[in-house]
């Protein structure tokens, strides 16, 4: 009996994504750059289905990101599993414009995937995406991609290699480079494997975009010199520009109780007939074979990932999702996040007014330390989105509302305010990828009755592939649209200046740039996918 996945099997902003099993038990990290709690740990016990099970980083000693730039905080985790651990290795990144990067690493580890996680032990900051590598012998190493601030194009110097000493806690003896990579470059993402004799080491190459691949390397030698596998890259789309899945490449791969390996890497969906992705990068599934030379290929034949994947059992996907979030519980549901701080007190309450969530006005929107902002991820190109939202304010500093959100410089924001002239009212502001942080007004403002609004109005949005509507309601029958038609592709991957590692998000904000820390309570949350 056989299954067909299709990809992504993560979808919406899930990249880089690293597996390990433990028993029947499969379990995926990925990133989460400047939201909060820190990682995405998935779990499935059929490689179809994953169930969101912990995000580990949720202390401020494990991590603090409040001044990250957008895309900054925390990339590319390693997982894994040894002698009744779990390891996570993790960088938090403090800066990306310029020649530097400021990458400081951290490994921590727990006993259960859900559990408490140690406190960080520092690495080093030589560069990103550290993994962690269980020899037999007992002995462990940390690998990374080097940062080489020196270069004008480049940056990327290839992948060191250095133990580590769990008695010490650190690393110890010479950081040795052990890989330069290929003619693509931008080498990264190192994972180190070791099977038949031979140590295998797994890297992403030529960027997290459009020329995104998996490029494979083995040694007799843990030390090196790494022997580039014939065909270099053994999953890429970098050369079928009109292909669904892009961006194919940052991977890992795990064997199955069978010993049947799959590889787990980093993908794109661009929206039809353009090249902006606002879901993201996602997370699909190949199933490989090993060749009887001792190297990876997939089991159907060509480099480009394939877009259902069959599975050796039976196992029925999830299809589209519906999820009505109430707060009658005093723990935030799993599927929000917010931004770059470990003090969610600061920001959000659930206890203040039972059954609403409460969000405390803060910095702006544009702030890279504390803002009120709580969402969760789009996960389809198609959705709806509701809320209704308790507010009252006397000053236009002071707003809230339903916002779809890529980052500081990318979102539309459906918000009450108070105005001088019209008293309560809606309006939506953007900001369309504009590096200088301007926002833009749409013309329409909406008079709103000041009782009404503390009772509660009802706003919507509604995506549709590259388009964005908002639309408001008094009773929740009867709605009314404001704003026409908005660019939603613009809050992509792929447009605006810097990084833009991410992806959209759906959520509810409040600002109180005052100072006065007015709040705003949303009485539910309603995310509905559509075909």
């Amino acid at each position: 009996m056989t299954s067909t996945v299709q990809n992504p099997i993560l979808p919406g902003f899930n990249p880089d994504p690293s597996i390990c099993r433990v028993g029947k038990d499969y379990y995926i990290a990925t990133s989460t750059f400047e939201w909060y709690p820190g990682v995405q740990i998935h779990h499935s016990r059929d490689l179809v289905n994953w169930n969101l099970i912990a995000r580990p980083l949720n202390r401020e000693d494990l991590l603090d990101m409040r001044g990250n730039p957008d895309s900054c905080g925390v990339w590319a985790p390693c997982l894994s599993f040894h002698e009744g651990y779990f390891y996570l290795v993790y960088t938090d990144v403090k800066r990306f414009d310029g020649h530097y990067k400021d990458t400081h690493n951290y490994l921590t580890r727990c006993q259960h995937i859900d559990g408490e996680w140690e406190p960080p032990v520092y690495l080093n900051s030589s560069g990103f995406d550290p993994s962690i590598f269980h020899a037999e012998d007992g002995r462990q190493y940390i690998c990374n991609m080097v940062w080489d601030h020196r270069s004008s194009e480049q940056f990327f110097g290839g992948i060191v290699l250095q133990e580590y000493s769990a008695e010490q806690q650190k690393l110890i003896g010479p950081s040795k480079l052990i890989f330069a990579g290929s003619e693509l470059g931008r080498t990264e993402a190192p994972h180190l494997y070791w099977r038949d004799g031979y140590y295998y080491l797994i890297t992403a190459e030529g960027g997290t975009g459009y020329e995104h691949a998996v490029t494979m390397a083995r040694s007799k030698d843990l030390w090196g010199p790494y022997e580039l596998d014939p065909i270099k890259h053994i999953v890429t789309s970098k050369d079928e520009p009109d292909y669904p899945l892009q961006k194919a490449g940052h991977a890992d791969f795990v064997e199955d109780e069978s010993g049947t390996p799959w590889l787990v890497h980093l993908a794109s969906r661009p929206l039809p007939g353009t090249d902006r992705c606002p879901l993201g990068r996602e997370t699909a599934l190949q199933q490989m074979v090993w060749t009887d030379e001792g190297w990876l290929r997939k089991a159907e034949d060509g480099i480009t990932p394939d877009l259902q994947t069959k599975i050796p059992y039976k196992a029925q996907q999830w299809k589209l999702r519906h999820y009505i979030y109430d707060w009658n519980s005093l723990k935030l549901p799993d599927d929000f996040q917010w931004l770059r701080t470990p003090d969610p007190d600061a920001i959000f309450s659930l206890r203040d007014r039972p059954g609403y969530l409460r969000l405390i006005g803060r910095e702006s929107i544009g702030s890279w330390f504390t803002q009120s902002l709580v969402a969760r991820r789009q996960q389809a190109f198609n959705c709806q989105v509701t809320t209704r939202l308790c507010f009252e304010s006397d000053t236009f500093q002071h707003a809230a509302g339903l916002v779809s959100y890529y980052n500081t410089e990318k979102f539309h924001y459906l918000l009450i305010r108070h105005d001088e002239e019209l008293g309560m009212c809606l309006e939506i502001m953007s900001c369309l990828a504009d590096r200088d942080w301007m926002l833009e007004f749409a013309d329409e403002r909406v008079p709103l009755p000041a009782r009404h609004c503390k009772e509660g109005i009802y706003l919507r949005l509604d995506i549709a592939g590259p388009t964005l509507k908002f639309s408001w309601s008094l009773d929740g029958i009867a709605w009314q649209g404001i704003g026409g038609t908005l660019d939603q592709s613009l809050l992509s991957d792929d447009c605006g200046t810097g990084a833009n590692f991410t992806g959209s998000f759906v959520g509810m904000a409040c600002q109180d740039t005052s100072g006065q820390a007015g709040h705003a309570d949303f009485e539910f949350f309603e995310y509905l996918e559509q075909d």
